[in-house]
C-alpha cells in the first residue's frame, strides 16, 4: 500500500480526495487499517489534514472509526452503500425526469460518445476511464435538471458507490450498462420521461442486486 505525496498544500481537501480515491479505486481494501501517521508519511502531510480528511470519510460511510479501538476502510455492502443506493437512484431519477424536456441533440450527442468511450474502456478494461465516461454520461441529465442540490448530493453520495461500479464495470455484466445507457438515451431523445426513469431506476438498483 503505497500514496504519493502531496505536492501542493491543498492539506484537508487534498487529504481527503487522495485517500477518497485510494478507497474507491480498491488501493485501500475494505478492512484496511488506517492510521494517521503512516498516511500523513506518504501524502507528505502532517496528521492534522489527514485526521480531518479521516473525519470527513467516516461522515460519508467509507471509513469505520471507532474510539481508542479502530480506524478502517468500511466494508463494501454496508447500511450507508444501501442508504446511499437509494438516494442516489432518486435523485437521478428526479434528474432524467427533468431533463426529458430540455435535452437538445447536442446533449443526446454528448450522451452517446460518452457511452461509446465506455464501451471502449470496458473492452480495453481500463476501470478509470470506464468510470469517467459513466460519469460524463450522467452528468448531462444531472446538468440538464438544473438543481444545484441533487448535483451537490450525488457529488457526496456516489463515491459510497464506487466500488460497487468498479466490480461490474470489471465484469461481463458491463456489457448491460452499455446497453442500458443506450435505452437511457434512446428515451431522453424521445422525450420519453416515464421509459427514462425506469431504465436510470434499473441501472442503480441492478448495481447493488447483480453483485
Amino acid at each position: 500500500m503505497s500514496l504519493s505525496k502531496v505536492t501542493r498544500p491543498l492539506l484537508r481537501d487534498e487529504a481527503y480526495d487522495r485517500i477518497r480515491r485510494a478507497i474507491v479505486d480498491g488501493t485501500l481494501p475494505p478492512g484496511a487499517p488506517l492510521r494517521d501517521r503512516e498516511l500523513a508519511e506518504q501524502l507528505g502531510l502532517s496528521k492534522a489534514p489527514v485526521r480531518e480528511a479521516l473525519r470527513r470519510l467516516t461522515d460519508d460511510g467509507l471509513v469505520d472509526q471507532k474510539p481508542q479501538s479502530y480506524t478502517r476502510v468500511s466494508d463494501v455492502m454496508s447500511p450507508d452503500v444501501l442508504d446511499a443506493r437509494e438516494i442516489v437512484r432518486l435523485l437521478h431519477e428526479f434528474a432524467v425526469r427533468q431533463a426529458a424536456q430540455k435535452c437538445r441533440p447536442a446533449d443526446i450527442a454528448a450522451m452517446r460518445a460518452a457511452n461509446d468511450r465506455f464501451a471502449k474502456a470496458i473492452e480495453a478494461g481500463d476501470l478509470e476511464a470506464a468510470v469517467r465516461a459513466d460519469d460524463e454520461l450522467h452528468d448531462v441529465p444531472v446538468r440538464l435538471a438544473g438543481n444545484a442540490a441533487v448535483a451537490a448530493t450525488l457529488d457526496r453520495y456516489t463515491p459510497l458507490l464506487r466500488r460497487l461500479e468498479h466490480a461490474r464495470f470489471s465484469s461481463a455484466l458491463a456489457w448491460n450498462s452499455v446497453e442500458r445507457h443506450t435505452m437511457l438515451i434512446d428515451a431522453l431523445e424521445k422525450r420519453d420521461a416515464a421509459t427514462a426513469v425506469e431504465v436510470i431506476s434499473t441501472i442503480w438498483t441492478d448495481l447493488l442486486e447483480e453483485q
